[in-house]
């Protein structure tokens, strides 16, 4: 008998958590449930995170997390709870399994069945950002080594233990060659270790439009946080319903597992919300506990009430349903079917096993870093990049010299083009002219000439050399 934590959430949660967690105790899951509020509630008790520090006790001693949606208040600077949860328990992987019904689930891909495996607790989501100028923000993406070899290990590890034959990589590292560029030089590194597996790299934007076309030629998808964010949704709308989707949250020590549609507060206390998103976050979680048997006896339970076209309003069609249902009575037909398995949809068979374990990051030898420049970025209103140079070549310091100005990447200065539009934001790089590094002290004297000549510096950035190979990014256009 295993101890999870269950919050029943807000709006439809309560109703699709009853039915799911009845359904997975009927088929014998060996799960006891100790229940927290999380939420609207404790929000608007005053707690921004939506969650009590006793809750979060709860879930760090029980390690296995089962949430219904819930509904963050609108204004009052409220955070999300699904970020902070994932964050705060090194939920690094989000899976989200996008399989299509046909012909019981409208969709215009039939034999649809793609894993998407995102990267969860980096990338922009470190939500880091700061105005800098009046007419410019900036957000930094963080892409560490340890986020990227955990989750491309992880989507790899899911191929080999489900049977699947190939994990794709979707990046954007045409443009982002450092941060994308570091992704990718990772997944095919591991991909190496995975003979038995095919690998492939596609460039996010083709890699998008070929899977909302052709999703069959995808099995494992493994992306950085953002697009897995945003590519996720789109698999699962083209299966046929976003509220058909679960979501598993795996981490070292802690998982958390949930649909991933949300509340729907207008749909609250009307017995008609489709529980399967949610059940199918609930099978998820009984494979990680390693109750394989009773994960499969639910999945093809489930497949069974859909192809008999017993369905909730949401997916419920003429000529193809057969009994529209609320979600009470949705839930006594999957327990009625447990045993059964579909004839026309796949059934499932779960291999016996454990958890999913993957080898804790080790991180590897440093190497030689050497500071080689540095770029100073300047908050100035005029639109000459020319005449901004000669106020800025102010601030050079023995053989550290001036040698490019972009603005919003793009480089300006020398042989700008008066063509180019730009902001009150200007990148400034300084560099020795002897191809030799700089010292701390020496970028310290760079500000301090700043601020002699009234020159309104808003952030530094170093560059480096890493085993004598520049790891900045080129102005583009240099």
């Amino acid at each position: 008998m295993t101890k999870i934590t269950v919050a029943k959430g807000d709006g439809i949660g309560p109703e699709i958590m009853e039915a799911t967690l009845k359904i997975i105790l009927a088929a014998g899951a060996k799960i006891e449930i100790e229940e927290i509020e999380v939420g609207e509630k404790v929000y608007l008790a005053g707690n921004t995170s939506g969650i009590s520090k006793e809750s979060w006790d709860i879930i760090r001693k029980n390690k296995v997390f089962l949430k219904a949606p819930i509904t963050t208040p609108q204004g009052g600077g409220y955070k999300s709870l699904n970020v902070t949860t994932r964050k705060f328990l090194g939920l690094y992987s989000n899976v989200r399994p996008c399989r299509s019904l046909h012909p019981f689930v409208k969709t215009k891909h039939p034999v649809m069945d793609i894993v998407i495996i995102r990267e969860n607790e980096e990338d922009l989501y470190a939500g880091i950002e700061h105005q800098q100028t009046d007419e410019v923000v900036q957000c930094l993406k963080l892409i560490s080594r340890p986020g990227c070899e955990k989750i491309v290990r992880y989507a790899f590890e899911y191929a080999k233990q489900y049977n699947r034959k190939k994990v794709t990589c979707f990046t954007k590292d045409n443009i982002m060659k450092q941060t994308d560029g570091l992704f990718h030089q990772v997944f095919d590194e591991i991909a190496k270790e995975y003979p038995q597996i095919e690998n492939e790299h596609w460039i996010i934007d083709i890699g998008a439009a070929k899977m909302a076309d052709t999703p069959e030629a995808f099995d494992v998808i493994v992306m950085p946080n953002l697009y897995g964010d945003v590519l996720s949704d789109v698999a699962a709308q083209i299966t046929g319903s976003v509220g058909l989707a679960g979501s598993a949250n795996i981490g070292e020590e802690c998982a958390m597992f949930e649909a991933i549609h949300g509340s729907a507060p207008r749909r609250a206390g009307q017995n008609s919300a489709n529980p399967s998103g949610l059940l199918q976050g609930a099978i998820m979680m009984l494979t990680h506990l390693g109750q394989t048997d009773v994960a499969e006896k639910v999945q093809n339970a489930w497949l069974k009430t859909i192809e008999d076209g017993v369905h909730t309003y949401d997916i419920f069609k003429e000529g193809t349903s057969k009994q529209k249902v609320g979600t009470r009575e949705f839930a006594d037909a999957v327990i009625a079917n447990l045993g059964k398995k579909p004839t026309m949809l796949n059934s499932v068979s779960y291999s016996k096993g454990t958890t999913l374990k993957l080898p804790t990051y080790k991180r590897k030898a440093a190497a030689k870093k050497e500071l080689v420049g540095v770029d100073v970025f300047v908050h100035w209103n005029g639109t000459s990049p020319d005449e901004l140079a000669k106020m800025v070549k102010k601030m050079e310091h023995h053989d550290i010299q001036l040698s490019m100005i972009t603005n919003r990447g793009i480089k300006v200065y020398p042989d700008g083009f008066p063509e180019t539009f730009c902001t009150d934001h200007w990148r400034c790089r300084f560099k020795p002219s002897d191809g030799k590094g700089i010292s701390k002290n020496d970028i310290i004297q760079l500000l301090a000439n700043a601020e002699r000549e009234n020159i309104d510096t808003i952030k530094t950035e170093n560059l480096y050399a890493f085993d004598g190979k520049p790891a900045f990014s080129l102005g583009q256009g240099q």
